[in-house]
């Protein structure tokens, strides 16, 4: 496994790999993209780095935002099908139609 600044593992975080390597691409972009407009070296390694910064943390957020969303639905999910499991077939049921007989009794 790979630990980024000795601490984050890369492997078993969410999102950790792929923030850094677009971190990575973003850092190269806007180094490279500095360097071609102004030809000044040390500046543009100062922009590479404040892109893999900005880069890096902007899909992290995005991406632990979306992985939160994600497990929201699945826990909504699983509620539903538990519920659809535990009701089905009794009176409970909201699918179930009832009949007369049954509106009598109730």
């Amino acid at each position: 496994s790979f630990k980024l600044l000795g601490f984050l593992d890369v492997k078993s975080v969410p999102c950790a790999r792929e923030s850094v390597l677009y971190g990575s691409l973003g850092s190269l972009v806007v180094g490279l993209g500095h360097f071609l407009a102004t030809s000044r070296v040390r500046r543009s390694c100062d922009f590479a780095v404040g892109g893999f910064i900005c880069t890096m943390l902007g899909y992290w957020f995005y991406c632990r935002y979306n992985l939160a969303q994600h497990r929201i639905r699945q826990r909504m999910l699983k509620e539903g099908m538990r519920n659809k499991i535990l009701f089905e077939g009794s009176s409970l049921d909201p699918e179930r139609k009832q009949t007369g007989n049954e509106r009598s009794d109730s």
